[in-house]
């Protein structure tokens, strides 16, 4: 979504959100008609923004991957990792013990979820916290030279950090000094 579709969704969603604290017994049909239109032209705007298809699976890491029904989170790659894990404790030992459960849960237990891959997350210092500022990367020196490439730009942040995820997040290298910057002005006096 571009800025100029971002801008009309919004004006045309907030137009919306004022005729609904409008809206009342007594509102007259032509008001209604004008309602009608504002919202229809919301939705033409709002279908020219999507791009995307809608997410088939309720997977972060595969949202449009192929579906396996009967996975608790739709993903057929996930559950295949699942299964595939599963088949190994299996096979390799003694097999696992699992408390009965009253029902089974719609978010699958902690067991269900594939392993964390190993990436690295370049963050960026907004003033207030810090910031996801590009796409995670599979490869550490990749994810230091976009860094290098952001601190270089015309619109550089005053800090960056490169974050290492696997079990866990260990910071592994800062650039610049991050300030805590006041928002309010004149200190929120």
């Amino acid at each position: 979504m571009n800025h100029a579709q971002l801008t009309a969704l919004g004006r045309a969603l907030r137009l919306l959100g004022e005729h609904g604290e409008a809206l009342g017994t007594d509102t007259p049909d032509a008001r209604l008609h004008e309602v009608r239109a504002d919202l229809r032209r919301a939705l033409d705007l709002l279908d020219e923004s999507v791009s995307t298809a809608a997410p088939a699976t309720r997977c972060a890491e595969h949202p449009n991957g192929p579906v396996d029904e009967s996975a608790p989170d739709r993903c057929l790659l996930c559950e295949t990792r699942r299964r595939a894990a599963r088949r190994a404790e299996f096979n390799g030992g003694p097999l696992p013990v699992h408390p009965t459960e009253s029902a089974p849960s719609r978010y699958g237990v902690r067991g269900d979820r594939p392993q964390p891959q190993q990436r690295w997350l370049p963050e960026l210092w907004t003033g207030q916290e810090w910031q996801l500022c590009g796409t995670p990367r599979r490869d550490r020196r990749e994810a230091e030279l976009y860094l290098a490439a952001q601190r270089r730009g015309p619109r550089a942040a005053m800090a960056y950090r490169l974050v290492h995820e696997f079990t866990d997040y260990e910071v592994l290298r800062v650039w610049g000094t991050p300030v805590k910057v006041d928002i309010e002005p004149l200190g929120n006096l």
